[in-house]
C-alpha cells in the first residue's frame, strides 16, 4: 500500500501518470520526494503551531529508553 500512495504523490507533485511514473521514476526520485515532501510538512506543521516547531513530546525515561535501545544495538 505505501507503494501505491508514493506513486500517487509522484503523480499529483509532478504531473505524470501512474504508469509513467513505474516506467521512468527510481529511488532517487523517491528520496527526493519523500524529503521534499518531509520538509513541507514541517513547515505547514510550524505554520500551524504559531511559528513553533513541532518537537516530539518525549519523557526522561522514553528518551532513555532510546538512547540504551541504540547503544545495544549498534
Amino acid at each position: 500500500m505505501t507503494s501505491i500512495m508514493q506513486i500517487d504523490s509522484m503523480g499529483k507533485r509532478y504531473g505524470l501518470l501512474p504508469s509513467k511514473i513505474i516506467q521512468e521514476a527510481d529511488t532517487f526520485d523517491l528520496y527526493i520526494m519523500d524529503a521534499a515532501m518531509s520538509f513541507e510538512h514541517y513547515h505547514n506543521s510550524k505554520a500551524n503551531n504559531g511559528g513553533k516547531a513541532p518537537v516530539p513530546d518525549y519523557s526522561t525515561d522514553e528518551l532513555l529508553e532510546i538512547f540504551n535501545k541504540e547503544n545495544l544495538n549498534g
